[in-house]
């Protein structure tokens, strides 16, 4: 039986990121992975492979739409979806390879299996799928459980997998959907409902709260469905879904807007996108005594232990955000804890990003959360309409929020809708991770003409000044 200082289940950006960390800190470390490729649902099913169609999408939408206004011809386009998922395929395994890479490089050691606990510092690694190959004990100091999350569904859904979908099918389709039905309106359900509606496919989205991205400022949402439904998505706000079923390969979907309201939609796939659920089936945690909370999570302390000394939870599998970033910064969080520094994670000032186009991004509290606070605040804004380089760029839709504290000009929030919002965000987290007012920002030298600037001017109206540039 083999014996390690920190044994990690689960290689997605929270368990490998912990691997990296662990290694690099001279643990003695292994990483338990229960698919044929590292790199966890991000990697293999989620962020990376929609940003690759994303992209591939995005430049196809370019192509057909904006290339006249910049004095370009391009006759005789089409898009080809199987060369889109050959090409988002091979960044899949570039990107899964980079990880085995780094586990060599930090000495981890890796095991392909099904693990379970068999007491509070034993784990048992089976062959996955019931293969060959001999079951595994292995011991450790801490285990680290980094088994992230898996697509939820309602109650009265069956997914088919094949014409009611979930995310990881409708990164995988060859064909090209006539009519997508998209059930819930929040990141992952608008990102993809971008990819296929930009190649042609009609596609309707079903929320049942009266927003898109519910989750974030209200401002993002609602310029977010004034650019989608220009794009060509159509929305059905405050329905609820009472049904969806398939006969042959038609979906049809039933759902309700109101006392009397009732909406009927068919079409050829269903993606259900109603968020995700913590995944720890099979982990047999009744053995070491791990317990869950009432959703199903992991339960943790404010340290990321469980109810077991010595064994960790993190990412999807615990309480918070399930974003990849956030799972990473925890698994570098319990490895310098483990290695007995004293970390910190600022859960405040973890950003979420929509990768549609306009991108979408915030960080920090949002307005309606200042607002139940009772917090006095201001808010300054610049739209993307005023920036020299969206202009130059033909990307005018958009704009910056800032929120900040009345009194002292602490930045409270940003919150960005745009292009290159997705990277501008950073520049905000930066700045409110030193606790930095919106005039500091004023005084940054940004250079000109940059989308950048948009924050700057946003901030410098925050602040009370006018707008400087364009």
């Amino acid at each position: 039986m083999t014996t390690y200082d920190v044994l990690i289940i689960g290689s997605g950006p929270g368990g490998y990121i912990a691997a990296v960390r662990c290694g690099q800190l001279g643990l003695k470390t292994a990483i338990i992975e229960k698919y044929p490729t590292l790199g966890g649902t991000c990697l293999n099913v989620g962020c990376i492979p929609s940003k690759a169609v994303l992209e591939s999408t995005e430049l196809y939408q370019k192509a057909t739409h904006q290339f006249t206004e910049h004095g370009i011809d391009a006759d005789n386009l089409r898009a080809d979806l199987p060369r889109m998922m050959a090409r988002k395929d091979r960044v899949v395994k570039k990107v899964c390879d980079g990880v085995v890479f780094l586990m060599k490089k930090n000495k981890v050691d890796v095991l392909h299996g099904v693990a379970s606990f068999v007491d509070a510092t034993t784990v048992q690694v089976e062959p996955s799928d019931g293969g060959s190959g001999e079951k595994q004990l292995l011991t450790a100091k801490n285990i680290i459980i980094a088994t992230g999350s898996k697509p939820s569904t309602l109650p009265f859904i069956t997914l088919d997998k094949e014409r009611i979908i979930t995310s990881t099918e409708a990164l995988a389709l060859r064909e090209l959907p006539q009519h997508l039905i998209i059930v819930g309106g929040g990141v992952i359900g608008l990102e993809l409902g971008s990819v296929y509606a930009r190649l042609g496919s009609k596609v309707s989205v079903v929320e049942y709260t009266d927003a898109i991205i519910p989750t974030m400022d209200r401002t993002l949402g609602k310029e977010l469905l004034r650019s989608l439904k220009k794009q060509g998505l159509e929305f059905y706000l405050s329905h609820k879904v009472t049904a969806v079923e398939r006969t042959g390969d038609t979906v049809k979907l039933t759902a309700q807007g109101g006392p009397s309201a009732e909406l009927q939609l068919e079409g050829d796939y269903c993606l259900v996108s109603v968020g995700r659920r913590p995944y720890t089936d099979g982990l047999n945690l009744a053995a070491a005594g791990v317990e869950l909370d009432e959703k199903g999570r992991v339960k943790v302390n404010e340290d990321l232990q469980t109810t077991v000394p010595g064994i960790w939870a993190i990412g999807d599998v615990v309480r918070g955000a399930m974003l990849a970033h956030k799972a990473s910064d925890e698994g570098v969080y319990v490895a310098e804890l483990i290695a007995g520094q004293a970390p910190e994670v600022n859960y405040l000032l973890i950003p979420g990003v929509v990768y549609t186009w306009p991108e979408v991004a915030g960080v920090g509290y949002t307005e309606e959360q200042l607002k139940e606070q009772g917090k006095t605040y201001k808010v300054g804004s610049f739209p993307y309409s005023a920036s020299g380089r969206a202009l130059a760029g033909a990307d005018t839709e958009g704009l910056v929020k800032v929120l900040t504290d009345a009194q002292t000009d602490e930045i409270l929030g940003v919150h960005m809708i745009g292009a290159r919002i997705a990277d501008i965000i950073a520049e905000a987290v930066g700045i409110m991770h030193f606790r930095g007012a919106a005039e500091d920002v004023g005084l940054i030298s940004h250079a000109h003409p940059t989308y950048a600037e948009a924050f700057k001017e946003a901030c410098l109206n925050a602040a009370g000044i006018g707008a400087l540039n364009m």
